[in-house]
């Protein structure tokens, strides 16, 4: 029989050099070195006064390199951390074989807010420098994510006020009913239980009060409209997903088509993309230096449908930045979309509650494009071959100029196709159709514009390319690094950990493509 040598794999004392645990290539080696060569993070020091009394402090290079390792591996939890730095020899290696402790670490993580973008803008500068940014074009999408706050305590403070009310009812009702029942004999426990149920909805009742004390006035939206508050964490916002509605904040990121840079990214408590687009292309404009911009005069910005609005194309126009944004009847319009809807995934069931709702009436078959107008004669006929007689020729449809038509009660009460013209056919008797001319003072829309560019080839070929730069980016952040929630509180602080999450897949692009060239 053959003997083989025991292999211990049991715990025991090593003599490891540390430093040769970091590996060329990796991205520990890539993290450790950035950290101690190249960036600056003496804006760290403010934070301490303790030159003179006080204990040592762990230096932030250290606790930097080791909070954005756990990231790049997928954790989050401090208490993981602070293990690690004990267990693993590559933490160990990072901390130089410190133990910092879990509070440490959430505490270092939790005041980021303003050095780590300075670190951000460092690591961007580096990458630039290695010739990883190309400047040809920039994506610009961004991610809904939960994140440590309650979905069921949002409302307006209408909703609050009803809340409390409800609540010191409830107390109210019981408390006299346990009164009541003093005299009688009662089990012990079940009387604690109820007096332990009355103190809990004071509790709450006088937790909203003083909440509403706080908070004098509701949320205000983009354009003036109230957004629900969230008691929890009032900077998050309610957001409509995929996969339901959650509580959390949208994590934007502008991308580099060369190598994937992330050269800008942002954390903001609202579900509305259209007023994230211009504050991103802003800071694009301002990313490095002011001698050194990485949106330059031949720089495309492309992004999709949310972020499209006539607001935001006109200030794009102000700024003299070209761009390619999508609207919501892009694909409608392309022909190599005409198959979509057969690769289309199946809803699910526990999301989808569209079973629900009542049936919508079916609109008519024939649109407008059935109707045969001739703007040289003025004439237009139905799909039945009738002659439709004209009720105006310079009308006017929300800005737009256009020729209506109607036909005659004569031949569209009798009409074998009353069910597929007409949406109601049992109440309505003629059907009338519209043909647009354009805007009405002749100067077309930015919308009108940007839908000409982007519907030509060049425009197709260029803004094809969006998807490409930026989906691979969320694909690693939500996927390999396990991002599926914010675990902090706040704009700022929540802003810090995406900026985090972002600086990781900058580093890693660094190490594989630039430090490994």
């Amino acid at each position: 029989m053959a003997r083989y040598k025991h292999i211990d794999t049991s715990p025991r004392f090593l003599a490891v050099d540390l430093q040769r645990q970091l590996l060329p290539g990796s991205f520990e080696h890539a993290l450790n070195h950035l950290i101690d060569h190249e960036l600056d993070l003496s804006s760290f020091d403010a934070r301490f006064n303790n030159d003179a009394t006080g204990a040592a402090a762990y230096p932030p290079a250290m606790l930097l390199k080791v909070v954005l390792f756990a990231y790049s591996q997928g954790i989050v939890s401090s208490r993981s951390i602070e293990a690690l730095c004990r267990d693993h020899v590559t933490f160990i290696a990072l901390s130089g074989d410190t133990q910092p402790h879990f509070t440490t670490i959430a505490g270092f993580v939790s005041r980021l807010a303003d050095d780590i973008a300075r670190v951000f803008t460092q690591v961007l500068y580096l990458c630039d420098r290695q010739g990883l940014i190309g400047r040809e074009m920039f994506a610009i999408d961004g991610v809904k994510l939960p994140s440590n706050a309650s979905k069921q305590k949002s409302g307006t403070r209408a909703d609050f006020e009803r809340q409390a009310t409800k609540l010191e009812t409830a107390a109210r009702v019981m408390l006299a009913r346990h009164r009541e029942e003093d005299s009688k004999p009662v089990e012990a426990d079940r009387r604690q239980k109820e007096v332990q149920r009355i103190s809990r909805l004071q509790t709450d009742a006088a937790q909203l009060r003083q909440w509403l004390a706080n908070h004098p006035e509701d949320r205000k939206g983009s354009k003036g409209t109230i957004r629900k508050s969230n008691r929890t964490d009032n900077e998050s916002a309610k957001m409509a997903t995929s996969k339901g509605v959650i509580q959390g904040y949208t994590g934007v990121a502008a991308v580099d088509a060369k190598h994937q840079i992330i050269v800008d990214a942002q954390a903001h408590g609202t579900g509305s993309e259209q007023e994230l687009l211009i504050p991103v292309v802003k800071a694009i404009k301002n990313a490095l230096t002011d001698a050194q911009t990485l949106l330059t005069h031949t720089s495309l910005i492309t992004a999709d449908a949310g972020y499209h609005s006539e607001a935001n194309l006109k200030q794009l126009a102000q700024f003299e930045v070209d761009a390619l944004i999508a609207d919501n009847g892009m694909r409608q319009r392309d022909p190599r979309f005409k198959d979509q809807a057969k690769h289309k995934q199946n809803p699910d069931p526990l999301h989808d509650k569209s079973a629900n709702k009542k049936a919508k009436q079916p609109t008519a078959v024939y649109r407008s494009a059935d109707f045969h107008y001739d703007p040289e004669t003025r004439t237009c006929i139905c799909p039945a071959g009738k002659t439709l007689y004209g009720n105006g020729s310079h009308c006017l449809i929300k800005g737009f100029a256009a020729v209506k038509f109607q036909g005659a009660q004569q031949d569209c009460v009798p009409c074998q196709h009353r069910d597929k013209c007409l949406r109601t056919p049992a109440t309505t008797k003629t059907r009338q159709v519209a043909f647009f001319q354009g805007k009405a003072d002749g100067e077309p829309s930015y919308t009108d514009r940007m839908k000409a560019r982007i519907d030509s080839p060049e425009g197709q070929a260029k803004y094809g390319r969006r998807f490409a730069t930026v989906e691979p980016v969320f694909g690693n952040i939500r996927h390999n690094k396990q991002l599926d929630r914010f675990t902090l509180r706040g704009q700022k602080k929540v802003d810090a950990q995406w900026k985090l999450y972002c600086l990781v897949h900058n580093i890693e692009k660094l190490a594989h493509h630039g430090y490994a060239q």
